[in-house]
């Protein structure tokens, strides 16, 4: 198995320092999407999906994140999520997460590289048990016991950690071995069309009775229809995410009454 090696020399970088987008050679902002809880009506979370400040797509702000500002990227995103979820007004709703997806290659030794998210989260009054980290299946991990030593200490910080786009990426069920998050979320490949295909409605319902037994919350993504709905929650999968209910917004957080 490779390992990971990172740049040398390293230095961790603190809140203000995040916040010098000069350094980062491009600006961006965040979007925000829930995550329903069907059931109650009431939003669950909160994902914060990197946008351009004209709202140009997620792709134009990625395909200029490279090995020289990769970190500094990651840890910008983690201080704007933080502080444009708390200007929108996400901490007036009761225990709503704020989620936050994350870059493990970026991310050298997980106890030195939270100085920021710490930071943003002091500055802003945000608990530290309401931000939610994704990382998605759909990224290579060459080393997961380093992404294993990543979630451990976010949970040791008391942060809540999730598998995002499960079912979609390199690792599956052995991903789910290493390591098991506090949520996982379903890829919207296994949710289309849920309602009409019983391939899928058997797999979902596998998954739902693996994290059951694991104790992990299950929510589904790329929700679009009605009929996809009501079979997921007829599943047993009452948090989601998708167009149905509101698509990601900049300067607001949708749903929010």
């Amino acid at each position: 198995m490779s390992s990971i090696i990172f740049p040398q020399p390293f230095k961790a970088v603190g809140c203000s320092d995040c916040r010098n987008l000069d350094a980062l050679g491009f600006d961006f902002t965040m979007a925000f999407q829930p995550i329903l809880n069907v059931r109650s009506g009431q939003p669950w979370a909160y994902e914060a999906l990197v946008r351009g400040i004209n709202g140009e797509s997620a792709y134009s702000i990625l395909s200029q994140v490279n090995d020289g500002n990769r970190y500094r990227f990651d840890q910008s995103c983690r201080v704007k999520a933080i502080e444009l979820a708390t200007r929108w007004g996400l901490l007036d709703l009761p225990d709503c997460l704020l989620s936050i997806n994350f870059l493990p290659k970026a991310v050298y030794r997980a106890e030195t590289c939270i100085r920021a998210t710490l930071e943003a989260a002091r500055e802003f009054g945000f608990p530290l048990n309401r931000l939610m980290f994704e990382v998605t299946e759909g990224e290579r991990v060459d080393d997961p016991m380093h992404l294993q030593s990543i979630f451990s200490e976010y949970e040791k910080q008391g942060f809540v950690t999730a598998i995002d786009d499960f079912g979609s990426g390199y690792s599956g069920l052995n991903l789910l071995a290493t390591f098991q998050p506090k949520v996982l979320k379903i890829d919207m490949a296994l949710t289309r069309d849920l309602d009409h295909d019983a391939v899928r409605q058997a797999i979902v319902a596998g998954i739902v009775l693996v994290a059951g037994k694991l104790n992990i919350t299950v929510v589904a993504e790329g929700v679009e229809t009605v009929g996809e709905s009501t079979a997921l929650q007829g599943l047993g999968i009452d948090l989601q995410q998708g167009y149905l209910f509101a698509r990601p917004a900049i300067g607001k957080l949708p749903l929010k009454h």
